[in-house]
């Protein structure tokens, strides 16, 4: 049976929740919480930024924001399955060292392991494009309009040890039009997702989230 979920404790003004986001990329998401956090003071602060890739793109906006960023490639293991648990047990120990308390997974394309999951469950979160659970996985845009869909969207939600199967927080709706391409849908849809997800984040970070 599934563990259930522990979710994280109730941020204060003195103690903000610590929190790592794991991006891929550009980090566009990542910048937009950086935003939301700087605009007035929150239950939460992001203190550690984590990528498969040393080069990311959305380190740049842990230089603005002083924000710790750290790069760890998968180590150099012909296992696949040794390599995935030896490269998180390294980012383990970034996240220990940083006392991060909630993970947010934002743009980040890695599936991380059951074992991983297990200990966080509850505190990891992540965003997806579309309305799960229709299409999830990797491809969601390109699956809705290969689909014929007229609305897609995102969700936000916690991690279970399935693919974007964990409990829904949070969704909002967009058309999808009959011109769109891959691109416009998804420019259309991170819009949402930049305002969104960091408010769902807020939500949970202040208790407003129980279940």
């Amino acid at each position: 049976m599934p563990l259930p979920y522990t979710l994280p404790r109730v941020g204060s003004g003195n103690e903000p929740l610590r929190i790592a986001v794991f991006i891929s990329g550009g980090g566009s998401g990542l910048a937009a919480l950086l935003k939301f956090q700087a605009e007035t003071p929150r239950l939460h602060n992001t203190v550690l930024v984590i990528s498969e890739d040393p080069n990311a793109g959305g380190q740049v906006f842990c230089e603005e924001n002083d924000v710790t960023f750290v790069g760890i490639r998968l180590p150099n293991i012909s296992d696949k399955s040794l390599r995935r648990l030896s490269h998180e047990e390294e980012i383990e120990v970034k996240l220990v060292e940083y006392d991060v308390e909630l993970i947010v997974l934002s743009g980040y394309m890695r599936i991380l392991t059951p074992n991983f999951v297990k200990k966080w469950k509850g505190r990891l979160v992540n965003i997806h494009p579309s309305l799960l659970p229709k299409y999830p996985g990797a491809h969601a845009h390109r699956d809705a309009l290969a689909d014929g869909a007229t609305v897609s969207g995102c969700t936000v939600h916690l991690v279970d040890e399935g693919v974007d199967s964990g409990q829904i927080l949070a969704s909002e709706m967009v058309e999808v039009l009959p011109t769109d391409t891959l691109s416009d849908l998804q420019n259309r849809i991170k819009i949402i997702e930049h305002k969104l997800y960091p408010q769902i984040i807020d939500d949970l970070c202040s208790g407003k989230i129980q279940f």
